[in-house]
């Protein structure tokens, strides 16, 4: 079934429409929010902020395109987005490898995942306001043709006023992602996040073209380009590795269950986007925590002042020098690599698999049970995870830099083939899917039952 088709057939279920129709209010919802600005925003200063630094422009990416650098330039007050929810939500869940106690209360069922959710809000909303103070220390400290994105001499009040405001729209933007994921269809952070992508095209294509001068063969390039990685990316996101296992018989009572083959499927890309947004707050924290301490115009302020300008002036991708912007690079490669096999070992425990495994008198054929099928799961997820690591890091680092060389437009102006952007709205439409196919599936089942 397709797009279209699981569409028409959802429209005619009471149910499935109505969820359909929660997500699209709220999601119309959030791009009215989005077009709310900041009084007082320097928009040529804020366009010259994310030219200049290509991992603000994921930053802006993974917000949902709340800092509008088109034509419409401004802070939303929706700027931060889900950043910050996003980051509460992988603190959290690396806590339950951290800490005994917060693994126990993530075993206590319903209960004990509502009380982590609740702690992850919490998180947010200190992440929200850390940040939040960050940008508008950036904002007043960043200067272009002599003008600041805000003016420095902004009162006190209206420095907290821009702060709370921001705090409370990552706050209202986190309401509607847990609303959508409730009460609509798919995930609501993932499709927050997927519809602040794609509203950027149109704006993009405006700029790339000089609003509307035609730049035919570039143009086919990036189609050409953005088939071939939407591709790419659907193949290695689908892909799988089978690992065969085999139930023994059983005996429950007087029912008598047979052995039957089945396979084990392990996600070549068991981490999803997750490695990449926390390597982007890795990479941009040191910049944005810089910002606290730079030294008025004129002065050296010390050795603080002094470590504090050198990682504003160096610590970003488009740095005064190639060998800097190239170190960067690595950095950031070797960061997702990192992340990817670090957040996989989070959510894939090959001991839990060997030990359900065991459980259900089920086992890998030539594989004995217990510790030698938690040896054999944990080599071969390393494998697979390696090359899972090596695509988010191509598709990440690699491709836009490809994508610039053989097009010629730089991967932080106009309109470029972020692979990131790519592999999330890919991503998120394939899991829509399945959601909506599965939701169908069961309803045929049901009225077959019936």
């Amino acid at each position: 079934m397709n797009l279209f088709g699981a569409l028409r057939a959802a429209m005619q279920v009471p149910e499935l429409r109505r969820k359909l129709l929660i997500t699209i209010g709220l999601v119309i919802a959030f791009r009215m929010l989005a077009t709310i600005t900041i009084p007082g925003v320097n928009a040529l200063a804020l366009k010259q902020l994310f030219a200049s630094n290509s991992i603000l422009g994921l930053v802006n990416l993974f917000s949902g395109s709340g800092f509008g650098t088109g034509g419409n330039a401004g802070i939303s007050i929706v700027a931060l987005g889900l950043n910050p929810y996003i980051n509460a939500t992988i603190i959290m869940q690396l806590m339950t490898v951290i800490s005994t106690r917060v693994k126990e209360m993530s075993k206590e069922g319903d209960l004990g995942r509502r009380r982590l959710t609740q702690y992850a809000r919490y998180l947010t909303v200190l992440l929200a306001l850390l940040q939040s103070f960050g940008y508008t220390r950036l904002f007043e400290t960043f200067t272009f043709q002599g003008q600041n994105i805000l003016s420095p001499t902004t009162s006190f009040p209206a420095t907290v006023g821009i702060i709370l405001i921001l705090t409370g729209g990552t706050v209202i933007m986190m309401w509607f992602g847990e609303l959508i994921t409730e009460y609509g269809l798919g995930n609501g952070v993932s499709i927050i996040i997927m519809v602040g992508i794609v509203a950027q095209i149109p704006n993009g294509l405006i700029t790339f073209t000089n609003g509307g001068h035609s730049q035919t063969f570039t143009i086919f390039i990036f189609a050409v380009i953005g088939i071939l990685v939407a591709a790419g990316i659907i193949f290695v996101q689908q892909a799988t590795r089978k690992i065969p296992i085999q139930s023994s018989q059983r005996v429950v009572g007087r029912q008598v269950y047979q052995g039957r083959s089945s396979f084990l499927p392990l996600r070549v890309n068991q981490a999803g986007v997750i490695p990449i947004i926390f390597a982007i707050s890795i990479m941009f924290f040191p910049t944005l925590f810089a910002n606290f301490f730079l030294p008025a115009v004129g002065q050296t302020g010390g050795v603080v002042g002094q470590l504090a300008t050198w990682f504003h002036t160096y610590w970003n991708p488009v740095g005064p020098s190639l060998a800097v912007d190239i170190g960067y690079e690595v950095i950031y490669f070797a960061l997702i690599m990192g992340f990817t096999f670090f957040y996989t070992a989070v959510t894939f425990d090959p001991e839990d698999a060997a030990d359900n495994l065991k459980k259900s008198a089920t086992y890998i054929p030539g594989i004995r049970p217990g510790a030698a099928t938690a040896q054999y799961l944990a080599r071969v997820m390393s494998r697979i995870t390696l090359a899972g690591a090596i695509f988010l890091g191509v598709v990440t680092v690699v491709l836009p830099l490809l994508t610039a060389f053989l097009t010629g437009q730089q991967p932080n102006t106009g309109l470029y083939l972020g692979g990131t952007a790519v592999l999330i709205v890919v991503g998120v439409s394939l899991d829509t899917m399945k959601q909506l196919e599965t939701q169908l599936l069961m309803r045929q089942y049901r009225g077959f039952i019936r």
